[in-house]
């Protein structure tokens, strides 16, 4: 078992809950070392005093709040811990809520709670609670020197503390362009609304995490490996030109889409009006030429037919006369 990053108790009402907080997620990025270009050799960030521009080193950094310019007050661990004891040392839960109630974009950062020493019951009790309930709770917690938010959620056989943003760091919408709300303002037909849907039940599957990996990363790393085979460890690739994507005119048929995604055939996108008619006082003598030629074209094989006959009836009263 991983060490607990935070040890105290869920709290609500007369009910208390020991606790410990473990980390539920584990970056996997690519672990990239910057370089100086000239050398190749890998660039340092040091800790410096910006008085006297020389390294400090950890034991002799300390916090400290500026409350006024170049005054500091400073705070231990110790001195934070006993601002306020108990917000330290207890997820006190607030209220109890629909999880559909909370937008997506309120969640931010996952936390497994295992049951302290002597806390297996009631963490059970709470786990059975919120899953009979449909609920999740919503709680306040200090971590480390800041409160959070947070919301917990029944999930398989634990219960997961999830911090939450606070509604003043949620940004509005209302600078974004998004489309109308409703389908008639939006330009949506009824038409493209049930072939979106028909779209997505032919994509409905159950969900299964395992199935999905990072491939960029992996794609990544087989560069990398094709770079050290051929020996170009330490050469800079540049940049390749960005091709011009051409101007297009046409309006996309949405529905052609929709279908084509459904593995039904359909024609190309349609033009749009304006061009569809800039196109029709042109097609017109272009049409009239098509046709004079093909008129031409039928009319030699008839004339040369009718210049048989012609050639005959000459000769006949040629040699009649004779």
């Amino acid at each position: 078992m991983a060490r607990a990053l935070w040890k105290g108790a869920i709290s609500f009402g007369l009910v208390h809950i020991p606790v410990e907080m473990h980390t539920a997620v584990q970056s996997h990025d690519l672990d990239l070392t910057m370089l100086d270009r000239r050398d190749f050799s890998p660039i340092g960030f040091k800790r410096y005093n910006k008085n006297t521009g020389k390294e400090v080193v950890w034991d002799n950094i300390v916090k400290g709040y500026e409350y006024k310019q170049d005054e500091y007050v400073v705070l231990s661990d110790e001195d934070l811990r006993q601002a306020n004891v108990a917000a330290t040392q207890t997820i006190d839960i607030l209220a109890f809520v629909d999880a559909a109630d909370v937008p997506l974009t309120y969640f931010e950062t996952p936390y497994y709670l295992a049951p302290g020493r002597g806390g297996g019951k009631v963490y059970a009790l709470l786990r059975e609670t919120l899953r009979k309930a449909g609920r999740i709770a919503i709680a306040t917690v200090v971590i480390r020197v800041r409160q959070h938010l947070c919301a917990l959620v029944c999930v398989d056989d634990g219960i997961v503390l999830n911090t939450l943003r606070f509604a003043e760091e949620i940004r509005s919408t209302e600078e974004l362009k998004l489309p109308p709300k409703t389908l008639k303002s939006a330009g949506i037909t009824d038409k493209e609304l049930q072939m979106a849907l028909s779209l997505v039940e032919g994509m409905t599957e159950e969900w299964n995490p395992e199935q999905y990996h990072d491939t960029y990363k992996n794609d990544v790393l087989a560069l990398v490996e094709k770079k050290v085979k051929a020996k170009q460890t330490k050469s800079i690739t540049v940049a390749a030109p960005e091709k011009e994507k051409p101007a297009s005119s046409n309006v996309v048929d949405l529905v052609a889409l929709l279908k084509q995604s459904l593995g039904g055939k359909e024609k190309a996108p349609k033009a749009d009006a304006p061009a569809r008619a800039a196109a029709k006082p042109a097609a017109k003598p272009a049409a009239k030429a098509a046709a004079r030629t093909a008129a031409k074209t039928a009319a030699k094989p008839a004339a040369k037919k009718a210049a048989k006959p012609r050639s005959t009836a000459a000769s006949t009263r040629v040699r009649r006369a004779a």
